[in-house]
């Protein structure tokens, strides 16, 4: 690894944030192919160990393996060099679709482009959670805990971070069921040293000093009513307590920035989520178009691009910041960790649970975009949101069988899926109108 020169790294990682389309699997493949098969900078067992902490962090989980890696070849600056490049390309997407989608929001045309892009995004997170579920879900426990999640989160309003950290346990205690169900335990290894690059302690400490100094500032200063702070604190509590990757994170989002702030309708979830998949970076980027809107509509009384723009930047900082201070802080000793049986099982009980999120979040997507009605069944801890059945937008219904189709049965890419629905979507609109 002392062989890699910086500037070789800086142009690895230029392209890989330039090509990081497709979700955390396709990231995560992306990095595989160039940093272990090409270039031959770690070995398997290493990049897999990296990986595995990752999984275990709150946030997005193939940036903050792009920062581990970066810092396993260069130290703090590589780490620092990886992870923002990584993320760099997307924000910048992401930031011109947010300015286009304000603008030109209301015309029939966009209107339609993005009544399709729902059609896609439900048809790929259920992809998602199909294929996740089929790698996943083996033996007994594994489906147990994806079913108990689900029930948890949909039915009885359980807290995310609990369930989350309810799995967790539940792992580390049952770890020779888990590890015997199809978790692969991982090789020793005959070194035990612990990594310990000159910086990176610091590097840590300054990630927490100006993540605290961002929010409590604010929280003195402006006061917590204010759009500002609000963006500040929700977001900075999802960076630290949201487990399982982007999709999983997207229903704690939903329900808060929907319900709670009411920054956005709950179909504009599922409109930046199909602007996020049409970019490269992390799916969690999505949460900078809801920072960027949230400013837009309530940091003043009349609409400005100069406060949404500063609402976006103040998401992407609480919420990437502690991703940094979480590789800074805990890969020097998780090095150590490599051939630990409970921490492999603990990994492998969230990862089963969050098959359960994702089938939550797949359910919510969809009876907020095929039903414009809905009721609530509440009592004996029981909070269901129902849909009425004779509110069903018979457009909507169609578009989703087709997106199904191409993606079930046609096997179709991302961004062709995203094109075509968009492209039924619009044809749709202009022709009713």
């Amino acid at each position: 690894m002392s062989d890699v020169k910086f500037k070789d790294a800086l142009i690895v990682w230029i392209r890989i944030g330039l090509l990081s389309f497709g979700g955390p699997a396709g990231q995560i493949a992306l990095m595989h192919r160039i940093i272990v098969d090409e270039k031959k900078w770690l070995d398997e067992p290493r990049f897999l160990h990296a990986l595995n902490y990752c999984m275990l962090l709150p946030g997005p989980e193939a940036q903050q393996l792009a920062t581990y890696v970066g810092w396993l070849l260069h130290g703090v600056k590589g780490g620092i060099a990886a992870g923002v490049l990584f993320i760099f390309p997307g924000a910048l997407a992401i930031f011109v679709l947010s300015c286009l989608y304000v603008l030109f929001g209301d015309l029939a045309v966009t209107e339609g482009i993005f009544f399709g892009l729902k059609a896609a995004v439900l048809a790929i997170v259920v992809e998602s959670l199909i294929r996740i579920g089929r790698r996943t879900l083996r033996g007994i426990l594994k489906p147990a805990l994806a079913v108990g999640g689900f029930v948890a989160l949909f039915a009885f309003n359980v807290p995310f971070p609990l369930v989350v950290l309810g799995a967790g346990i539940i792992g580390y205690a049952a770890a020779h069921k888990l590890v015997g169900d199809g978790t692969k335990q991982p090789q020793k290894e005959t070194s035990t040293e612990t990594v310990l690059r000159p910086g990176t302690r610091g590097a840590a400490w300054s990630c927490f000093f100006l993540w605290a100094l961002t929010v409590g500032g604010l929280l003195l200063v402006l006061g917590y009513d204010n759009v500002f702070t609000q963006i500040a604190v929700f977001f900075s509590k999802m960076a630290t307590v949201t487990f399982g990757g982007a999709y999983a994170v997207l229903a704690y989002v939903a329900q808060q920035g929907v319900e709670n702030f009411q920054w956005l309708e709950p179909g504009e979830m599922l409109e930046v989520l199909g602007l996020a998949e049409t970019t490269p970076g992390p799916l969690i980027l999505v949460t900078q178009f809801v920072g960027f809107l949230a400013a837009y509509r309530q940091a003043a009384l009349e609409p400005s691009l100069v406060a949404a723009s500063l609402g976006a930047l103040l998401t992407i900082w609480v919420t990437f910041l502690p991703c940094f201070l979480w590789i800074f802080a805990g890969a020097p000793y998780v090095e150590k960790l490599r051939g630990n049986r409970k921490l492999s099982a603990a990994l492998a009980a969230i990862t089963a649970v969050v098959v359960g999120v994702i089938a939550n979040l797949a359910l919510w997507f969809a009876v907020n975009a095929l039903f414009a009605d809905h009721f609530r069944i509440t009592g004996f801890g029981v909070d269901l949101r129902l849909p009425e059945p004779g509110s069903v937008d018979g457009p909507m219904l169609a578009l989703v069988v087709v997106a199904f189709i191409c993606v079930l049965r046609l096997r179709m890419g991302i961004l062709s899926l995203l094109g075509t629905c968009a492209m039924l979507g619009a044809l749709w609109v202009l022709w009713t109108t």
